[in-house]
């Protein structure tokens, strides 16, 4: 996922370091996020590889996808209150570790339910790191430095998110789906040797209380953010974690192919990122709604277009910009939804795009179990649909959302 996020106020940067310092402790944090996203997204790519490797379909193979939402979901607040008072860089070691340890287990992982268990492992990582990542930056560099140095940590998001599948599904091609998660736990143990080395120690800030959540669940705009961010990502997810099925079974597209169609996927998304990005500051809700309008277009039109490796690529690209809005639309809104709440605002975003990852991989498996890729394409457009016609009612309702204090 991606996000551009409001710092809070921390305690000042560590004197005596060097600014090389400082900003390789930002890039290292930046890496770590790199290496969460991409693994957890990994198997979107290797879905069929996997499957086949232990005899099952493809929708139970979609529970790879399921299971780190779920767990990212519920770590992130329970984090977020329990963690308060640890160094900050004890913290971050701890879960890069774990994720680490989650690759190696997939990589040599005997049987289905050992690969589930890793992917629980990555589930944890993904609600903690995250958890204490929102505001990282201002402990790390200078003041005058917090924006840029928070723009570069996020910045491993959607690159993470949108050349993750692509890079998995190119490693598995060339020497199997195990290889591809042996690969990413390596990189993680490099990011985490990076991190011990120039990462400081951080001391804690005080810790998100459960009464400030509850406080944000209250307002309306925040309740509009949960209910559109769980339309458009139930659409996205539901969808493209079977993208795979649908380019081999309809599209009739072979491996390479299918990596070839992904990767144009991911630059298209880099751009949607950065374009999203650039323009939900001024027109949120219009560019949200567009986000989610383009989403649609592209699966409702995949099962009459996608036949042909023409029409199937031209609406790959349509979707990829699209979704690489998305994130940072829905973090957007969470954040203006609460603005004096910056941290807790990153916890809700992250609990509800990871819940909703797992329940839409979860519904579009049991879909495409039970009836076709196409289906399940329709079905994640008209969830799409549901969504503008949201971001409308926000519109008609002439909601505004409160100044920062």
């Amino acid at each position: 996922m991606s996000t551009t996020t409001t710092p809070s106020v921390q305690s000042p940067a560590p004197s005596g370091r060097s600014p090389l310092i400082s900003w390789l402790a930002v890039i290292s944090v930046m890496l770590g996020i790199f290496a969460i996203v991409t693994t957890e997204i990994l198997p979107i790519g290797l879905l069929t590889s996997i499957g086949s490797s232990f005899t099952i379909s493809d929708g139970m193979a979609g529970l790879m996808m399921t299971m780190p939402g779920f767990l990212a979901a519920i770590s992130a607040p329970l984090v977020t209150v329990t963690t308060g008072r640890i160094d900050r860089r004890v913290m971050l070691g701890v879960f890069i570790l774990l994720l680490a340890l989650a690759n190696f287990l997939a990589a040599v992982a005997p049987n289905y339910w050992l690969v589930l268990v890793s992917r629980v492992m990555v589930g944890v990582t993904i609600g903690g790191f995250w958890s204490i990542g929102a505001g990282l930056a201002g402990q790390l560099v200078p003041a005058k430095s917090v924006g840029r140095a928070t723009s570069v940590i996020f910045s491993a998001v959607p690159l993470g998110s949108v050349l993750g599948v692509p890079l998995g599904t190119f490693i598995g091609d060339v020497a199997g789906w195990r290889i591809a998660f042996l690969a990413m736990g390596g990189f993680t143990l490099a990011v985490l040797a990076l991190l011990l080395v120039v990462v400081p120690p951080l001391p804690a800030d005080q810790a998100t209380r459960l009464d400030v959540l509850g406080g944000m669940l209250r307002s309306v705009n925040t309740r509009f953010a949960l209910v559109m961010t769980f339309l458009v990502v139930l659409a996205h997810f539901g969808t493209y974690t079977y993208v795979t099925p649908f380019l081999e079974q309809v599209t009739h597209a072979g491996s390479g192919l299918i990596t070839v169609y992904l990767l144009i996927y991911g630059a298209a998304g880099i751009a949607g990122n950065f374009f999203g990005g650039s323009t939900v500051g001024r027109y949120p809700r219009a560019t949200f709604a567009a986000a989610a309008a383009l989403i649609a277009a592209a699966t409702l039109l995949l099962p009459v277009l996608g036949t042909s490796d023409a029409g199937a690529v031209a609406l790959l690209i349509v979707w990829g910009a699209a979704y690489g809005a998305v994130p940072v639309c829905s973090q957007t809104w969470f954040s203006k939804a609460a603005p004096d709440s910056p941290e807790a605002s990153s916890v809700l975003f992250t609990a509800s795009f990871q819940a909703t990852i797992s329940i839409g991989a979860l519904v579009g498996g049991a879909v495409l179990d039970r009836s076709s890729p196409s289906t399940v394409m329709t079905l994640g457009g008209l969830a799409a649909v549901l969504m503008v016609l949201v971001a409308w009612a926000h519109r008609a309702g002439k909601y505004t959302w409160p100044k920062a204090s």
